[in-house]
């Protein structure tokens, strides 16, 4: 009986090796070396977290003495299981915002196309972690263009005075053979980690009960961070639950060990008051502004918000009064069972921010190490993309993702509307799938408009002139800069064998839109996106491409288990 009872006290400690020691205890007092554990840890000071409750009511059932004692036990172990991160894993709660998928349109009735240019991954990230737990993801888990982005492309980088370059390349849809494919690649200026301007960080860090289990991989990557810092750098830390605190007001990046002890002494627990800790998140950021700096908001969070302004248009609205203030934000994704992507793709598509999702070290080791300065810094900021197709070469077009991030024609033009951000040394491809003109292919078709439209003057008069596709413009701002410069280059097709950036990301796309569910995913098979990564590897030295191979080849096995 002494033995049940000290094992239903460190149960009321709530420790995840508590609970492995009970069962060990109910299993048979043979065990010497698991009656050792419960003695050591019911002994030891093992805190309890946050949020737990103190003892658990259980009614126990009829029966022997020693058969209710073990109904105690199990149920205990059921119920405390349940308030720990495991439980959130069983958890079916994750949440994304749902988006149709972009169809063709008609050059002859619209030959524009606007929309907002960013480079996120978090969606490739987040749908790989489902793949490798032997779960197909749900269709609006899956952003075509995050999964194109998600990787890096040896696109020309930018020599003059433009901090952005843009870059083309034409050629056969591998999804439909009728089709051409248009790659559109920018790349951006790449600055040295030494040459970046002085940071004013705030790290703002979810400690609510559902980051319980999160929390240690939180840390770990922040301190991947603080080993970037350098002294004329400060970082702050923020922290929320039920509500928020300052627990670690502005330091010098040389102050290392000072901000490695605040992130050890963190712990879980409670409600999650997420835009009051934004509020002073943003306060502090303004407090230490530093003029000409990287001033930035890096949140970590599972984007489950369920107190104050929680509704997702409270929270744009919040995000929006305060990304005029000069400061961004980057948004690292940590839930896993209970993810709330939909929210934290506000944060990040409001707030000239990014987004990326971390599930493991090594992803947090690629966005916060691997790529810091373009995840820590933008050289371009409200970045807009247009393309105006020539009809007299293409009868209907249809960008492939970017659905969320569509932008009225006008809006190009538009300095007070917001965009997305390119950081230091990232590249960013947008793809187009195009019906020529001369190909016989139809696109879906509309009956002849009744009503004329106003004669307009040819945009194409010269035979130069109508061999070209379409012309791209871009537009974009300096990182602290309110009007807009705008670059443009013509897309001209011309018949050349495809180079290994184009292959790769045009499987990285037909591989979204098989797992999608995309009506426009054509011949497109798993083994046909396998066999086009392969060939278009490259120079992989992280293996992030050879990853997306073993990928398609889990999703074919899986895809075929279920019967999609």
């Amino acid at each position: 009986m002494k033995t049940l009872q000290s094992t239903l006290a460190a149960l009321a400690l709530g420790t995840l090796v508590v609970l492995a020691a009970a069962c060990a205890s109910r299993a048979g007092k043979s065990t010497g070396d698991r009656q050792t554990i419960v003695g050591d840890v019911a002994t030891g000071p093992t805190p309890e977290p946050a949020g737990l409750p103190q003892t658990i009511p259980v009614e126990p059932a009829p029966g022997p003495p020693m058969v209710q004692e073990e109904m105690v036990v199990d149920a205990q172990l059921s119920r405390m299981a349940s308030a720990f991160a495991p439980g959130y894993d069983a958890l079916d709660a994750e949440e994304y915002a749902h988006t149709g998928e972009n169809r063709f349109v008609n050059v002859s009735r619209d030959p524009l196309s606007t929309f907002a240019l960013e480079v996120d991954g978090a969606s490739y990230a987040n749908v790989r972690r489902l793949l490798n737990r032997g779960r197909m993801p749900a269709p609006d888990a899956v952003r075509v263009e995050e999964f194109v982005n998600y990787f890096s492309y040896d696109y020309p980088r930018p020599t003059g005075r433009d901090p952005l370059r843009v870059n083309y390349e034409v050629g056969a849809c591998p999804w439909n053979p009728a089709h051409r494919l248009v790659s559109i690649g920018v790349a951006a200026r790449e600055i040295p980690s030494d040459g970046l301007p002085a940071a004013n960080f705030v790290f703002l860090i979810d400690v609510s009960g559902s980051m319980y289990g999160r929390l240690p991989l939180v840390v770990a990557s922040m301190k991947l961070l603080v080993n970037n810092l350098r002294p004329e750098d400060r970082v702050a830390i923020v922290t929320y639950a039920g509500s928020d605190r300052l627990a670690l007001p502005p330091t010098p990046g040389s102050d290392r060990q000072k901000i490695r002890e605040v992130l050890d002494g963190l712990a879980s627990g409670g409600s999650t008051a997420g835009a009051a800790g934004l509020t002073t998140a943003y306060n502090v950021a303004r407090q230490n502004f530093i003029e000409g700096g990287n001033n930035r908001i890096i949140l970590a969070t599972d984007g489950d918000f369920n107190v104050g302004q929680s509704s997702d248009e409270a929270m744009e609205a919040l995000i929006e009064r305060e990304r005029r203030g000069g400061v961004f934000l980057t948004v690292l994704g940590y839930g896993m069972g209970n993810l709330k992507d939909k929210k934290m793709q506000i944060l990040a598509e409001k707030g000239n921010g990014n987004h990326a999702y971390i599930d493991n070290i090594q992803e947090a080791n690629r966005v916060l190490v691997g790529e810091f300065g373009g995840t820590m810094y933008a050289v371009a900021k409200d970045v807009k993309l247009q393309v105006e197709f020539n009809p007299a070469r293409v009868s209907a077009f249809r960008l492939v993702g970017y659905e969320s991030r569509l932008l009225a024609h006008e809006d190009f033009n538009d300095d007070t509307k917001d965009a997305g951000e390119i950081g230091a040394g990232h590249t960013v491809t947008a793809l187009y799938e195009i019906v020529p003109a001369d190909s016989g292919s139809g696109a879906g078709s509309i009956d002849p408009l009744k009503y004329p439209r106003p004669a307009a003057t040819p945009a194409y008069t010269s035979d130069i002139h109508t061999r070209e596709l379409a012309t791209v413009k871009i537009r974009y701002k300096q990182p602290d800069g309110d009007v807009s410069s705008r670059i443009e280059m013509p897309i001209v097709d011309r018949a050349a064998a495809p180079s290994d950036e184009f292959r790769f990301a045009s499987a990285a796309a037909m591989f979204a839109q098989l797992l999608r569910g995309s009506d426009f995913s054509g011949e497109a098979t798993y083994a046909i996106v396998a066999g086009e990564a392969r060939r278009g590897l490259g120079n992989d030295p992280n293996g992030y491409r050879r990853e997306l191979v073993r990928l398609a080849e889990v999703a074919a096995g899986l895809d075929a288990s279920t019967g999609r």
